[in-house]
């Protein structure tokens, strides 16, 4: 069977159209939502695989890529209903949905939300609540610490693309560059003519960042539909010894969710590398009827 061809496409939603990226025209719909200063090219190992027999959507979520002009609000509630217009454009559901990251709160936030547009979840090394980093004291101080670098390169510009792309070689989670990693690293500029600038926009990754920590007053709370947890086994900067989520945080906090371990994968490398995309597919295979 020939590789799916990629389409960019754009889906109406509440004050305008978010950008999606699609693979495959036949098969179960999957819709797949990024982590917090991504984009759907998390998903460029995915989307050439699943197309073959389903029909693989991602999006950028709002004020990130494509979709970085749509306007406040943000937060779950309101990536959940983009996602539940995303579903509606291709055709309704129930569909299967994968999240990444932040992505995971997204779209267990779109199954309670729209219990009827959702059949089951897939959860990469995202969706359970995260303990506010030592010392933080405001969120913006909990996602730095937690994602370092990477946030603090929304408020610089690059001279040039590959510029651009130095930062996200140099950081330890990208050891292994690939045409993946390039892709993705190159769309995540913005050409404004005499530089560059990071896609997502600062004000829409510190509007989301509270709803992915274990504040005050979280409590457990099971999923509406059943889900799998891909849990990587190394950390955001490729630590060996410090997972972004350890053993058995994730059934902790969300109860009943089916958890696993992708071994040799980082945060970023458990969709951006052929392991870590091999193993995100068969898991979606595997819970798609």
């Amino acid at each position: 069977m020939s590789e799916p061809v990629y389409r960019r496409e754009r889906v109406p939603v509440r004050g305008g159209a978010l950008r999606a990226g699609a693979w495959g025209e036949r098969g179960p719909l999957i819709v797949a939502a990024h982590g917090i200063t991504s984009s759907h090219l998390a998903w460029t190992l995915l989307g050439p695989d699943l197309g073959r027999d389903h029909r693989f959507v991602a999006v950028d979520l709002r004020g990130r890529g494509g979709s970085r002009d749509l306007p406040e609000p943000y937060g779950m509630a309101a990536h959940a209903d983009d996602l539940a217009a995303v579903i509606e454009h291709y055709g309704g559901g129930p569909a299967l949905l994968a999240g990444h990251s932040m992505g995971g709160f997204v779209v267990a936030e779109t199954a309670r939300r729209h219990r009827n547009l959702v059949d089951r979840l897939i959860l990469v090394d995202g969706g359970a609540p995260l303990p506010l980093p030592a010392g933080a004291g405001t969120v913006r101080e909990a996602i730095e610490r937690t994602v370092g670098p990477i946030v603090a390169r929304l408020e610089r510009t690059f001279a040039t693309r590959e510029e651009g792309r130095d930062l996200w070689r140099a950081h330890p989670a990208f050891a292994e560059w690939t045409e993946a990693c390039a892709a993705y690293a190159d769309y995540d500029l913005v050409d404004l003519g005499d530089r560059f600038e990071a896609a997502c926009r600062m004000e829409a990754a510190l509007a989301d960042a509270p709803e992915v920590y274990a504040l005050p007053g979280a409590v457990p709370e099971p999923l509406p539909v059943p889900a799998v947890f891909l849990r990587a086994a190394r950390g955001i900067l490729d630590e060996p010894d410090l997972p972004l989520y350890s053993p058995g945080q994730a059934t902790e906090w969300l109860p009943g969710v089916a958890e696993s371990t992708v071994e040799g994968v980082n945060h970023y490398t458990i969709t951006l590398s052929p392991r870590g995309g091999a193993a995100v597919a068969t898991a979606a295979r595997a819970l798609v009827h």
